[in-house]
């Protein structure tokens, strides 16, 4: 666990100092931006080593859940990693991180119907299978399903919110859709361990309510934020496409009023 904290501080320290290399060469870099990555930090650091030995266990687990597979996700993507690292690396590097963001198979791993069902369908096997239950006896695999619901979570609100370079930026439409269903699946998820835990583990009915109501209610929150952040991608796009709109009639008139002189 340690080294794991080690990691994230070095991460979020390192993406400070790519962005304090861009402030001092005169570059812009809001510090929002700073502020949400460094974010996603301490909310996976915390999810990973809070006191959820106190709280009832399933509820423990699915708030350490949420910290590692949503919220901790989405801060890091609104964070910009990927602009940041093409903006601060030299150009050799630069090139080949490029290269590797807009490749087909990162396009495809960032489409976002098949990053709403990895996602999705991670979840599903993790409490609809006796996965949860062999982890508790094997630490190697506990590991794998958070570093799963890590990724997945980052593939996922990368490929929502469309913030950095890709090969192929998939419309409004398709994007909110694949929220819309990674929300219903989620929900439903939630709802059925309300009346049915795991395979293979026993929890106590009030700890399986409690936790399938951290798990619906901290869903809900996160993908609010995520399609909020959506809208009003959509509104300053079609606030663009509306001045564009009113500039052309009036290069025209313009431009027939210098071939009549």
């Amino acid at each position: 666990m340690t080294v794991v904290v080690l990691v994230v501080v070095v991460g979020c320290l390192g993406y400070v100092a790519a962005a304090g290399q861009l402030l001092r060469r005169g570059d812009r870099w809001p510090h929002r931006r700073d502020a949400a990555f460094c974010a996603g930090g301490a909310a996976l650091i915390t999810a990973l080593v809070a006191p959820w030995e106190g709280w009832p266990p399933f509820t423990g687990h699915m708030a350490t859940h949420l910290g590692i597979g949503m919220l901790a996700p989405l801060l890091f993507v609104l964070g910009r990693p990927v602009t940041l690292a093409l903006r601060a690396l030299p150009v050799g590097p630069r090139r080949r991180l490029l290269s590797c963001v807009r490749s087909r198979p990162a396009a495809l791993l960032v489409w976002p119907p098949l990053a709403a069902l990895m996602h999705v369908a991670g979840l599903w096997a993790v409490y609809r299978t006796p996965l949860l239950a062999a982890a508790h006896h094997r630490p190697w695999l506990h590991t794998l399903i958070a570093v799963h619901l890590l990724a997945s979570g980052v593939l996922f609100a990368f490929a929502v919110l469309a913030l950095d370079p890709l090969r192929h930026r998939a419309g409004f439409a398709l994007r909110g859709g694949a929220l819309l269903a990674a929300a219903a699946g989620h929900g439903i998820l939630a709802k059925s361990l309300y009346a049915t835990g795991p395979p293979g583990i026993s929890y106590t009915t009030a700890d399986l309510h409690l936790a399938s109501y951290v798990m619906y209610y901290g869903g809900d929150v996160v993908g609010i934020a995520l399609a909020l952040v959506l809208g009003h991608q959509w509104y300053a796009a079609e606030g663009r496409a509306l001045a564009r709109a009113r500039r052309a009639p009036d290069a025209e008139t313009s431009t027939l009023r210098g071939t009549a002189a």
